[in-house]
């Protein structure tokens, strides 16, 4: 008997843990991070011009590992959110997929993830690959901005 309730009880404090946790993680990473413009890529480029920014363009792949990273890493950190949420018009797009193949094809893209900052015009600023820790993003992302 003294085993049957020593069982369940580690069960149920497993259980709640778990559920406390992830209940957190899941929060904290819906709840912040860089927000990505849900329209199409002109539209992104009427609204930098229109807000006086330059474009932060994510270029991935739903199969990178560290397109992954990136997303789960780098673009949740709230220093780099803040950072990119007030300083430029952020964009991702799946490479292989609807207007992100072009782009790949206009940005002369190799690899992913292409880390892309593009003026109104959709002129090239800058480009860089691969993954990015959330203080390489947010020294890039400053560097780009001055």
């Amino acid at each position: 008997m003294k085993k049957i309730i020593f069982l369940l009880s580690g069960i149920i404090i497993t259980v709640l843990a778990f559920a406390e946790t992830n209940s957190t993680d899941s929060k904290s990473k819906e709840d912040t991070g860089i927000l990505f413009h849900q329209g199409s890529w002109e539209e992104a480029l009427e609204l930098a011009e229109k807000e006086g920014k330059p474009v932060f363009l994510d270029i991935y792949a739903s199969w990178c590992g560290v397109c992954k990273k990136l997303k789960t890493k780098s673009f949740p950190d709230e220093e780099v959110a803040k950072y990119y949420n007030a300083n430029f018009i952020n964009v991702a797009l799946d490479g292989e997929k609807g207007e992100g193949i072009q782009l790949v094809e206009k940005y002369d893209v190799e690899k992913f993830p292409s880390l892309i900052f593009v003026n109104s015009k959709g002129e090239l600023i800058a480009q860089t690959q691969g993954y990015h820790s959330p203080k390489q993003l947010l020294k890039l992302g400053e560097q780009i901005a001055e």
